[in-house]
């Protein structure tokens, strides 16, 4: 294993403390109990959006604190569900008075914590479930489809509207609306490795893919032979849009993200590649975002993400954002 560490024990916490100074203009890092917080939180009025979930797929949640995002971020280890004290501490930072909204990505672990902090919590809140992964039902970590990366498009939609003053129960309202209108799938070329192992979390052969991975490296659909970047694509889109089932003339926010060890190009390819897989459907791609979001460490694919927009979800969409990993109209 070659990576860029100086003590396996303390990559998180020397990994936050560099985002965090890097950062500073926008979020602040807690020490203990761990989480970030947007610089100017808490605002007054406003309801708070709180996510987190294990690290190791950043920018995702820390990289979306910021204004038209997230309030707050609570980091658990590489691949581990932060604690519901993190996630208490994070709530009673940044709640401003107008209630706390946790965003929480259909993993056991994450929707277990989250509920004990819920439990836990005084202040007014509500919850939103992300289960945008069409590729299996029930996983190692889920009952129920997993939680990927259309969680990045309901933390931008829903904070947007937070951000322009919508009360607790309309961001979660619309939360589960932009969750059951978005559909996911992901497709590995090679597994990741946890610094903590030191070795590959799954063996996969040279000429073989895994179509329908987990973002921690859980199996997917099934192992299949390296296709093109076209075959791979529709097979992808097949099955997302069996799920979301897109009639002619939709409008679609289509998310290529990558990874972590996929160069832009191939993201791009991949880009292409799906829009043609789409022509002939009569849908109609009205956004786009293509980079590493929702990573995996060092795994290299991507999933494709489509979502359902409407007027709405696009003026949301297209409000201002400052966040580490996403910054627009701003």
């Amino acid at each position: 294993m070659k990576k860029f560490i100086n003590d396996v024990s303390k990559v998180l916490d020397e990994s936050l403390r560099g985002f965090a100074v890097a950062h500073a203009d926008i979020l602040r890092l807690n020490g203990e109990p761990v989480y970030v917080a947007r610089a100017a939180a808490p605002v007054a009025g406003k309801v708070a959006l709180i996510s987190g979930g294990g690290s190791g797929h950043e920018p995702l949640h820390a990289g979306f604190v910021g204004r038209g995002m997230l309030d707050a971020a609570c980091p658990g280890q590489v691949f581990t569900s932060p604690t519901p004290d993190q996630m208490v501490a994070a709530a009673e930072a940044v709640d401003g008075g107008a209630g706390v909204l946790f965003i929480v990505k259909n993993y056991s672990g994450d929707v277990m914590n989250f509920e004990m902090a819920a439990e836990m919590l005084a202040n007014p809140h509500a919850s939103v479930v992300t289960d945008d992964d069409v590729a299996v039902q029930d996983s190692t970590y889920t009952v129920g489809r997993r939680g990927v990366a259309g969680t990045l498009v309901v933390e931008k939609i829903v904070g947007a509207a937070a951000e322009a003053g919508a009360d607790l129960e309309a961001c979660r309202d619309l939360g589960v609306r932009v969750n059951q209108g978005t559909r996911s799938m992901g497709v590995a070329l090679t597994s990741c490795t946890v610094p903590a192992a030191g070795h590959p979390t799954f063996e996969i052969g040279a000429d073989e893919i895994e179509m329908g991975v987990g973002i921690h490296g859980e199996p997917g659909r099934r192992r299949i032979a390296m296709e093109s970047a076209d075959a791979i694509a529709r097979q992808m889109l097949d099955a997302i849009t069996a799920a979301l089932e897109p009639r002619g003339g939709d409008r679609l926010l289509l998310l290529v993200n990558g990874f972590g060890a996929t160069p832009l190009m191939e993201l791009y390819l991949m880009y292409d590649a799906a829009r043609r897989a789409l022509a002939d459907s009569g849908v109609d791609i009205v956004r786009s975002l293509v980079g590493n979001y929702v990573t995996s460490l060092d795994m290299a694919g991507c999933s494709l993400t489509l979502t359902r927009m409407d007027d709405e979800l696009l003026r949301y969409w297209d409000a201002p954002v400052r966040t580490a990993a996403l910054r627009w109209g701003c």
